[in-house]
């Protein structure tokens, strides 16, 4: 194995600033593994801080990007959880392995910021910071289960999901597509939110049982209660931010609301009486831990679900996936094939 390999660097915060370049292969230690990347896939989350609206005195330069999947070529003395030829995924919050995470581990030790990224084709973590992946996926599905997948199982978890629920899923990104299939396979009814005809039809190929364009209709939530027959949306999968006060106006008395991202902007002016008044309960949802992960991937191979891949690119196109990704006109997720 050469002691070189080829990883993507960025060298300021913009997406013309990222740079192919060779770093030394990481040296495995007691207790770790050495992971050959096979793909990698982009987060909202890698864009943002390459826009440096997010982590903004990251120091640089940096390697970007948490999700990835790989096989396991070299083993630490002590290593007792993978063998060499196993297919894995690290872990993106390292540390989390059941209940609740801590300050800590959601501000220090998430990969691809400020733990190094995983654009790069070796990556060396500590034996309990990886899951072994699905047997029914391949490499290019398997990264993008770590955080649009899993932050999808632990918001549809936290609400309590069961058999006749109405989910509210806001887009046809990584978290909202697979929002759509974990809810369908507990049997719920999916409304699905989007600005695009096309991609409303895409995803009712995919299971969803209602479509709202909400570019032709601003106030979507009282259509999505409408199509409740009144009664309300059991759980709103918050993906935009600035939203949430049309989630809160759909959702029905005692549901749930998962905040689980910022795509369309920080802010946010509700009534407090949306709250109160349906006794409305609302979460921060970020990922979720090592246990929810290895439940979820054996979900995955016992009911067949497939990840929604829009596009792939070599690593050397590092720069094109992020603007495809800032074009927003991907449906599912974008891949890097390392």
């Amino acid at each position: 194995m050469s002691k070189h390999m080829r990883a993507v660097e960025a060298v300021d915060f913009s997406i013309g600033s990222l740079r192919l370049c060779d770093r030394p292969v990481p040296t495995v230690r007691d207790g770790e593994v050495l992971i050959r990347i096979e793909a990698a896939s982009l987060n909202y989350r890698d864009l943002a801080i390459l826009d440096q609206k997010f982590m903004p005195h990251l120091k640089l330069p940096y390697v970007p990007c948490s999700d990835c999947s790989g096989e396991v070529v070299s083993i630490g003395d002590g290593v007792t959880r993978f063998k060499e030829g196993d297919r894995v995924i690290p872990v993106y919050t390292q540390g989390w392995y059941s209940g609740k995470p801590t300050q800590q581990q959601r501000t220090t030790k998430t990969l691809g910021a400020p733990l190094s990224g995983v654009l790069q084709e070796y990556i060396v973590v500590p034996e309990q910071e990886a899951v072994m992946a699905p047997e029914s996926l391949s490499p290019r599905e398997c990264a993008t289960l770590p955080i649009a997948a899993l932050t999808a199982w632990n918001a549809l978890e936290q609400g309590g999901v069961k058999s006749g629920d109405t989910v509210l899923v806001q887009g046809t990104g990584g978290v909202a597509l697979y929002a759509l299939q974990f809810a369908k396979m507990a049997g719920a009814k999916v409304i699905l939110t989007s600005s695009s005809d096309e991609k409303i039809a895409q995803a009712k190929l995919l299971g969803a049982d209602v479509g709202i364009n909400y570019s032709k209709h601003e106030n979507w939530g009282a259509l999505a209660k409408e199509a409740t027959g009144g009664r309300g949306v059991d759980i709103v999968i918050e993906t935009t931010g600035y939203t949430l006060a049309e989630s809160l106006s759909c959702v029905c008395f005692g549901g749930f609301v998962g905040v689980i991202g910022f795509v369309g902007g920080h802010e946010a002016t509700i009534s407090v009486k949306s709250l109160l008044g349906p006794f409305v309960r609302v979460q921060g949802i970020a990922v979720g831990s090592r246990l929810q992960f290895e439940a979820m991937v054996r979900a995955i191979d016992h009911l067949g679900i497939k990840p929604v891949i829009d596009s792939s690119f070599p690593l050397e196109k590092t720069a094109e996936a992020f603007e495809h990704l800032k074009s927003a006109k991907h449906v599912g997720k974008i891949v890097l094939e390392i």
